[in-house]
């Protein structure tokens, strides 16, 4: 096989053409810092596999789920003095009319009961989501050149105390935190290069040497004893696509991230890793999506507050085989599991949604192919190598498995899982909550506001976000799984529509009083046509650096619309929906122009009650791009398996 012809398969199409952006957002600055450095640590034992190792003297244990983590309220003490004097900061250049935001957080220090709580959400949606996502988080950071200019949002990033990611967005926080807490500027210059589609791999590397050494690094898990499949070449992928490591951060881990010193300051916000759950009896779990599992991972633990399993479990040790929530008394523990790729992979994980796994999809992509073709070889060469690799009855029809269940026999009255020996665990945007807001609205975390970023368009490949996201999470607060959430109310997706909340940014929940329950306001930020078509298929594997650059100049000018341009009160108006929850705690008078603000942004209450046929925007888009993933995803369409991708 010649790996040179196998290189030129990540061919891109013409490039859409591209507005002017205003330089200081260009993809060519240069933040304030300038390396990218490994962050978090290569801590794992041996490798990508799992080990067993002796447990330490205080053996790990499942805790319930009925408080936050003892590490996280601890955390919050250091993380909340961090946000309120980057709050003084973001308000020192984010003005309100006839009202003192800096003189407000001074007079209200060190009460974090009133002070704001900030959260920050961003979507699943494949590469674009990555982008799009980062992109915002770009323009919230004060390190991006220009962000901290009078009417810019530089500061929100740094006033935050959660960050959530889900699929494609968890590339983008995997990649900032595993690199230093690093900037998207750095990436943009120093990492992110997609030209190559990355499931071929790194363009330092022949696809041929790169999938025989994930292959081995997958295997060595399996050798182990551990189940291995999609997710564990998906990390891999992942690893070597967005992490600054030698041989893709194999032995970099998510839980070293709370060993390191800045986080243990409060330098940065929690990162929060959502994932779906499913089970192999959906007789037990139900059928609906709505009420499959929704687990979250922090540096610290692994688990869900879903009411019928209730429990998490300590991420360093998760491998271990824990019963009733302890490790008995004659076993070993693990380490190593939870490798960086193989948290954002599972989160990531989409290969399962038609009961099938990767290698289907490779299988599919040969289809109309010469038996001898370069394409083929490369194929069946992948398939082989995956096949060697992985897990023989990995490969279901309900997906890969965390094996061993550390919620065996845990909570058995109620836990559709307790009875089951591993986990299987999917894409975190399977329940359709494509953007990571569950973690965020458990009312134990206090959240006043979410910037809520949506990527995924609606049922074609090239849809824009419709709001569907947000329909379905307000949808399952309102199931008995979900507990001790809230969630304002939000319209249908046919409102959204009618009614153009999916292509400007909406607030949802503005009224607290006239909420059930107490809620955080959604600061909604669908991706739309500002400066760039940036509705991209989730399919789509490569970009060339202008397509890269534009889709995150994109997705800043939609979180700034466009420096003001198109609303010069916009940086007002973000200062008012941060402000919002804390100024009704502490009884303090609205501001007239926050109160202009809320005319203009917050959600009416209205439902629209007439039919909208929803259009897909393909303006400025290609085709699904590349060789690879035109011959993989035009043979899924030509079977017949339509493409309705929820995450």
């Amino acid at each position: 096989m010649k790996t040179t012809a196998l290189l030129a398969l990540g061919f891109l199409g013409t490039v859409p053409s591209v507005d002017a952006i205003p330089a200081s957002v260009s993809g060519k600055q240069v933040s304030r810092a300038l390396d990218i450095r490994p962050r978090a640590l290569p801590n794992a034992p041996n490798g990508y596999a799992p080990a067993h190792v002796t447990c330490p003297s205080s053996r790990p244990t499942i805790r319930s789920a009925s408080t936050l983590s003892s590490e996280e309220t601890t955390w919050l003490k250091s993380r909340r003095q961090k946000t309120e004097t980057a709050l003084k900061d973001f308000f020192g250049h984010v003005e309100i009319d006839d009202f003192d935001a800096v003189s407000y957080i001074k007079k209200h220090s060190g009460n974090y009961s009133a002070l704001p709580n900030i959260a920050i959400g961003i979507s699943g949606g494949g590469l674009v989501a990555c982008l799009n996502g980062g992109g915002t988080i770009k323009a919230f950071d004060e390190r991006t050149e220009g962000s901290t200019a009078k009417g810019q949002l530089g500061g929100l990033l740094q006033s935050s105390t959660y960050f959530s990611a889900l699929s494609g967005g968890s590339w983008a926080l995997g990649s900032i935190y595993i690199n230093n807490f690093t900037t998207v500027s750095n990436l943009q210059e120093n990492l992110w290069n997609f030209t190559n589609e990355i499931v071929l791999g790194p363009s330092t590397m022949s696809p041929v040497d790169f999938w025989a050494t994930i292959s081995d690094q997958v295997k060595s898990k399996r050798e182990a004893g551990f189940s291995t499949g999609d997710p564990d070449f998906w990390g891999r992928i992942q690893g070597y696509q967005f992490f600054n490591a030698s041989d893709g951060g194999v032995d970099y881990t998510w839980s070293s991230i709370a060993e390191t010193q800045a986080f243990q300051d409060g330098d940065m916000p929690l990162p929060l890793v959502v994932m779906t759950g499913n089970h192999r009896n959906t007789s037990t779990l139900g059928t609906s999506p709505k009420q499959y599992p929704i687990y979250e991972t922090t540096p610290w633990e692994w688990g869900t507050y879903d009411d019928n399993i209730y429990g998490f479990t300590p991420l360093e040790y998760l491998g271990t085989q824990f019963i009733d929530g302890v490790v008995p008394s004659n076993d070993t523990c693990v380490r190593g599991f939870d490798n960086a790729g193989f948290i954002t992979g599972t989160s990531s994980d989409i290969w399962n949604e038609y009961g099938q796994d990767l290698v289907y999809y490779f299988e599919a992509g040969m289809e109309g192919l010469s038996s001898n073709s370069t394409d083929a070889e490369l194929f069946k060469y992948i398939i082989e190598e995956f096949l060697n690799a992985t897990s023989s009855t990995n490969s279901t029809i309900n997906g890969p498995a965390y094996y061993p269940n550390p919620f065996y026999k845990y909570n058995t009255a109620t836990s559709p899982v307790a009875d089951e020996v591993d986990l299987v665990v999917q894409d975190g945007g399977e329940t359709s909550e494509n953007i990571p807001l569950y973690p965020l609205i458990q009312r134990k975390r206090n959240v006043d506001v979410i910037f809520a970023v949506d990527s995924l368009g609606g049922d074609s490949d090239y849809d824009w976000p419709t709001g569907s996201a947000l329909v379905a999470t307000y949808n399952r607060t309102l199931l008995n799984v979900a507990n001790d959430t809230s969630f304002p109310p939000v319209p249908d997706v046919d409102t959204f529509l009618k009614n153009g909340l999916n292509t400007r940014p909406t607030f949802f929940g503005c009224n607290a009083s006239s909420l059930s329950t107490p809620a955080p306001l959604i600061v909604y930020l669908p991706n739309h046509d500002i400066s760039f078509a940036s509705n991209y298929s989730i399919h789509t594997e490569n970009f060339t650096d202008a397509e890269r650059d534009a889709v995150i100049m994109n997705g800043y000018n939609v979180a700034t619309q466009a420096n003001g341009t198109l609303d010069d009160e916009w940086s007002t108006c973000v200062g008012c929906a941060v402000l919002s929850r804390s100024l009704d705690r502490t009884g303090t008078t609205v501001p007239e122009a926050c109160t202009k603000c809320f005319q203009r942004y917050c959600w009416n209450g209205t439902a629209s009650n007439q039919t909208t046929t929803k259009s897909s925007s393909t303006s400025g888009s290609s085709s699904v791009q590349g060789s690879l993933g035109a011959a993989l995803w035009s043979a899924v369409l030509m079977m017949g398996m339509a493409v309705l991708v929820t995450a």
